[in-house]
């Protein structure tokens, strides 16, 4: 059998006839064995590369300020789920400090509902927090953030319309307004989280033998809870020297995404630096009854990463939280069950 191909499919083609688009959501979302659960969106505006490339480098530079300016941008009280986290998040039984992430909603700075719902989800409704405009180093980070967060927005939205088919009778069974689609969970909701991410160099030389190399020694493995989750091409990054800036570099081979298929193959999954990727989560799995569905991925460090960081983005497009998923659980319900087994109580 040969291994599985990544779909890809044209933005202009998405945006002006999404709905010709059903074998190939099909093939990348569905429930066959051989299915990734990713898709690749090439063919987009070039102010998309511009967008990726001053983020990804404001990631860097954010990781590497004063511990103590960081701290400034943390919220405990949100479970570290806005502004600037690194090790709190529990992956593989334990803290995760292999990469540092700065939180926020790029859509709304302030959302727009209840004290109660405020209160009782405090990982989605808050107000954002961003570095000061005038920190050294990291001038500029809002507006960087906002402006690839909305981008991906957008295509993230264009995308849902495709999917939209595969949702239509098992959405019906679950929420009490028809008129809802897969584009109004994802378009009216204030619950959509980007996350910059920025992966620490090993601390050591990697000397077990490959065979014995964890595959997931980056980021275990997991699975979204997000109905789409939008990805960037990651950009690898090294420094010689104190006072020179770092420079891209070319990864090591081995390094990178890798996506278990529904048949259990293992696959490593490249994303070309002009493209965006989308991979599904569980929501769109529970609102479409597993007729598209989410597949377990991780992150893997490779030989030669010794000095290397790795920065990428990723946005999350899911309903709010009020609102049934399933015949027994609303979004808010499902996520914070899946949330809490990823986060320790005791570091809020």
């Amino acid at each position: 059998m040969t291994a599985p191909k990544v779909v890809s499919i044209s933005y202009p083609t998405l945006v002006s006839s999404p709905l010709s688009l059903g074998d190939s959501i099909e093939q990348a979302f569905g429930s066959h064995p051989q299915a990734l659960g990713i898709i690749i969106v090439k063919d987009l505006p070039v102010v998309y590369q511009a967008y990726r490339e001053t983020l990804l480098k404001h990631a860097y530079k954010f990781a590497h300020l004063p511990e103590e300016t960081k701290e400034r941008y943390t919220d405990p009280a949100s479970f570290y789920s806005f502004g600037w986290s690194h090790g709190k998040e529990i992956m593989n039984g334990k803290p995760d400090t292999l990469k540092g992430s700065y939180y926020a909603n790029p859509i709304i700075d302030v959302p727009d509902v209840s004290p109660e719902l405020k209160e009782k989800h405090g990982e989605y409704y808050r107000d954002n927090i961003w570095p000061d405009p005038h920190e050294r180093g990291v001038e500029g980070f809002e507006e960087a953030f906002k402006n690839l967060g909305r981008f991906i927005f957008k295509v993230g939205c264009d995308l849902a319309v495709a999917c939209q088919p595969f949702g239509s009778i098992s959405l019906s069974k679950h929420l009490t307004d028809m008129s809802i689609s897969l584009p109004n969970l994802i378009g009216t909701s204030q619950t959509t989280k980007a996350r910059l991410l920025h992966y620490f160099p090993p601390n050591q030389e990697i000397t077990v033998p490959i065979e014995d190399e964890s595959i997931d020694s980056w980021c275990g493995f997991h699975l979204d809870n997000s109905l789409l989750t939008g990805l960037c091409s990651a950009m690898f990054l090294r420094k010689e020297g104190d006072d020179d800036e770092p420079r891209s570099v070319s990864p090591p081979p081995t390094s990178g995404l890798y996506i278990r298929t529904r048949g259990g193959e293992l696959i490593k999954v490249s994303i070309p630096a002009d493209c965006l990727a989308f991979q599904t989560g569980e929501c769109l799995e529970l609102v479409t009854k597993k007729r598209l569905m989410a597949t377990p991925h991780c992150v893997h460090v490779g030989r030669g990463q010794e000095k290397v960081t790795r920065e990428t983005f990723a946005l999350f497009m899911q309903p709010d939280t009020e609102q049934r998923v399933s015949a027994t659980e609303t979004y808010g319900q499902f996520s914070k069950r899946v949330f809490m087994s990823h986060y320790d109580h005791s570091t809020t």
